[in-house]
């Protein structure tokens, strides 16, 4: 399975903060945004991966994230000419994702929750068996998001975008699973009348088809879309809290990996010596030394 983290975009809701630099390249709290789907990704298991940034700023991310070989994976860079559309990037990529599944994250949205790593390997699952699978979230203003639909008989029919009286009040965030063709699937859509491929109309065709599968985020579960001066103080403060409470880092690309099997305590000891003079660099040293206990019953 390959995955696409697209983290274009001009950041017009952010100005000035983003006029020299790339919203993905933005700390939130001790890290940089886009650490954060990089490391929902990894933990889906995926390790070919494909960064889809502005053409001034796909080589800011590829100095800091560079080949992936810190974190096991493989890391390719394209470049978007223009913005047309969160479905473009299957368009963009077809020639990467080739005949195989494809995850795609928004490079702004942040997912915590205990139990994320096995949704996201059931989602990966899903795609391998032909179901697109979508990720939703209850929120309290849904009129502002694409939002999930359900009919009379409280079946999925469908996804609506901004829907002033929306049947639910659960939103669809960024992060989509999709079985092989996808890219055939995009470039068979028409813009919409804002000049984009639109991830909704992408998202009702498996919907049509009964091809798709939406998995609820439930409490305990977070989602942030740090796109706005308030979300992106929101992402701060919450990854400030959580890691201060309980120790565990968030957004950590290279605990992801050393999870995953991806590298070994070699790699995350270098790592950890490499930034050894910040408090990241000593979590990651502290992994090497720690151990991981999975969830469920110590008899």
């Amino acid at each position: 399975m390959k995955g696409i983290i697209l983290a274009g975009g001009s950041g017009t809701r952010l100005y000035p903060l983003t006029l020299v630099s790339s919203k993905q390249l933005l700390p939130v709290y001790d890290k940089p945004l886009i650490y954060y789907p990089l490391t929902t990704l990894i933990s889906a298991g995926i390790k070919d991966i494909l960064v889809i940034s502005t053409p001034q700023d796909t080589p800011r991310i590829e100095s800091l994230l560079g080949d992936g070989r810190n974190y096991g994976v493989k890391l390719q860079y394209l470049a978007q000419p223009a913005p047309e559309g969160i479905a473009q990037a299957f368009i963009l990529g077809q020639s990467f994702i080739g005949d195989d599944e494809v995850a795609l994250i928004l490079g702004d949205n942040l997912f915590y929750g205990g139990g994320l790593r096995s949704q996201l390997k059931e989602a990966a699952k899903e795609a391998r068996e032909g179901k697109a699978t979508f990720f939703a979230y209850f929120v309290k203003d849904p009129e502002r998001f694409g939002t999930i639909a359900i009919d009379e008989q409280g079946q999925l029919s469908g996804i609506r975008e901004k829907d002033p009286h929306p049947s639910t009040s659960y939103a669809v965030t960024g992060l989509y699973f999709y079985p092989s063709g996808v890219s055939a699937k995009a470039k068979g859509l028409k813009k919409s009348p804002r000049g984009e491929y639109e991830i909704s109309d992408l998202n009702n065709l498996y919907i049509e088809k009964k091809q798709a599968v939406v998995r609820v985020l439930g409490r305990g579960y977070t989602w942030l879309d740090c796109g706005t001066p308030d979300s992106l103080k929101e992402a701060a403060d919450f990854v400030h809290s959580v890691q201060s409470h309980e120790g565990l880092y968030i957004g950590c690309p290279e605990e992801a990996a050393y999870r995953e099997g991806y590298i070994g305590k070699d790699i995350l000891i270098e790592r950890a010596e490499a930034l050894s003079h910040c408090a990241y660099g000593r979590y990651l040293k502290a992994l090497t030394e720690a151990t991981y206990l999975q969830e469920g019953r110590i008899v």
